[in-house]
């Protein structure tokens, strides 16, 4: 079985033991040395791959924008496609190691459809093997197919494209499960939130900047930018503060909130602050001259200072940030007519957009969390006026973390009941709600709501 890290001295390997490549060849290798060096760096840092990816691209300003194209969709593709990538074998299991290496990025390529057919052709070449074409753009069970025609005594399951111990927290049926899989197996689009203008307005100027935009029927101030890489900072309604980017899952969470412009809301779990952003967007659409109040707090400075920065851009007022110096409230008991409750989690809901997290975590990222999660919302929930509402969120796929934890919740608060929802997507009513990235080409998020009685 291939390990990330002998991924990248075989290439190496192969680079020195080619006798005369081609120009294409010799630039296929290179792309194959930067690609297999920052893989293994993921694995062996567990850094996040984007992190690595933009700290290389800092540190090497010699690649164009073709080759960062080029060297940045086959390192995610990569991660994609791990779970299938990593049973053939390399140098350390077989004679032929060095001509599989390079497979992994031809492979990688193929699967995804990527255009750039003479990188893909040269990667085959240098290890001189040729294989039938698989046609762009087919479904999943088909690619499976495909790959079980070219490596005889391999076995590709559509299950195997995320860790097996993931399917421990996350049991569907099977007909849920193959959407769930396709879903993480294609490239989620950018998601974005219209502010101060209307969204007819944001569409005709995004238009005119030649950017590929969509309307969703869901929510008023929702738009999708489409899957390719956009550079925010030369966008005009991004430098003026009327775009904020938010997938469509987490805007789920401020549209359950549903602040009212006069009402004072702590978002206990902030982070940068996008739900903080989108809480006081909505009381403005309300009313232009709302009086409401966001409290943020995290733990820590930095997201906050980003927060600051990101409601500026946006000319709102009324955000303020407090952070979590210690374990006591950082905001006084009973006074917020709204409590948001963003808690930390595994992420698994955000696999389809990080697909290199899928093989840097383990279980434990799971385990670890329900028993800090219930801690968080019960200190949390003290903020909550009588009568007020408390909303629980997470972006994880994780029962433990989600239902089990807001059953643990009310099993200790007997002041809190909770209040049933109807699902944006599927105007299903139940208790809480699960958005799984299946349903709207979204991340997978969880949201629970609860309302404190008011003789509490």
């Amino acid at each position: 079985m291939t390990s990330p890290s002998s991924m990248s001295r075989n290439y190496h390997a192969l680079t020195s033991a080619l006798n005369d490549p081609n120009p294409m060849q010799k630039r296929a290798m290179s792309y194959g040395n930067t690609i297999a060096g920052l893989f293994a760096e993921v694995f062996d840092t567990h850094l996040p791959a984007d992190k690595v990816l933009a700290n290389y691209f800092r540190e090497h300003k010699k690649h164009g924008s073709k080759d960062r194209k080029i060297i940045r969709e086959t390192f995610f593709a990569l991660f994609r496609w791990w779970g299938w990538l990593k049973q053939l074998p390399t140098l350390e299991t077989s004679p032929n190691a060095r001509q599989v290496d390079f497979q992994h990025l031809a492979l990688a390529a193929t699967l995804e459809s990527h255009p750039w057919q003479s990188v893909t052709q040269a990667w085959l070449a240098c290890v001189g093997k040729n294989w039938e074409p698989l046609e762009p753009n087919r479904q999943l069970q088909q690619k499976a197919t495909w790959l079980q025609s070219q490596f005889a005594g391999f076995e590709f399951r559509l299950t195997e494209l995320l860790p097996d111990w993931f399917w421990q927290y996350c049991q569907l049926a099977d007909e849920s499960q193959q959407a769930l899989i396709e879903s993480m197996m294609s490239r989620p689009p950018i998601w974005a939130r219209v502010q101060h203008v209307s969204r007819q307005q944001a569409l005709a100027t995004l238009a005119q900047a030649q950017i590929d935009v969509e309307s969703t029927p869901y929510f008023a101030d929702a738009i999708s930018l489409g899957t390719k890489s956009i550079n925010l900072d030369a966008m005009t309604l991004y430098k003026q503060g009327q775009l904020e980017i938010q997938d469509l899952a987490s805007q789920v969470i401020g549209q359950i909130c549903a602040p009212q412009p006069d009402q004072q809301w702590w978002d206990a779990c902030s982070g940068a602050g996008g739900k903080s952003l989108q809480l006081k967007s909505l009381m403005l659409r309300q009313n232009a001259n709302s009086t409401g109040r966001i409290v943020a707090s995290d733990i820590r400075p930095r997201p906050l200072q980003e927060l600051a920065k990101r409601a500026k851009r946006a000319k709102f007022s009324g955000i303020m940030t407090k952070p979590w110096q210690s374990e006591a409230l950082p905001v006084e008991p009973a006074s917020f007519d709204g409590v948001l409750v963003d808690a930390p989690c595994s992420c698994l809901g955000t696999w389809r957009r990080n697909p290199d997290m899928r093989w840097v975590d383990t279980p434990s990222c799971v385990e670890q969390k329900p028993s800090l999660q219930l801690d968080i919302l019960s200190r949390s929930s003290r903020a909550v006026k009588p009568g007020g509402t408390l909303v629980y969120a997470t972006c994880s796929l994780a029962k433990v973390e989600n239902e089990d934890v807001v059953q643990a919740f009310l099993q200790k608060h007997a002041e809190f009941e909770l209040q049933p929802l109807q699902h944006p997507f599927t105007q299903i009513q139940s208790d809480t709600l699960t958005i799984w990235p299946f349903e709207a080409n979204t991340d997978g998020m969880f949201v629970a709501k609860f309302h404190r009685k008011a003789d509490h």
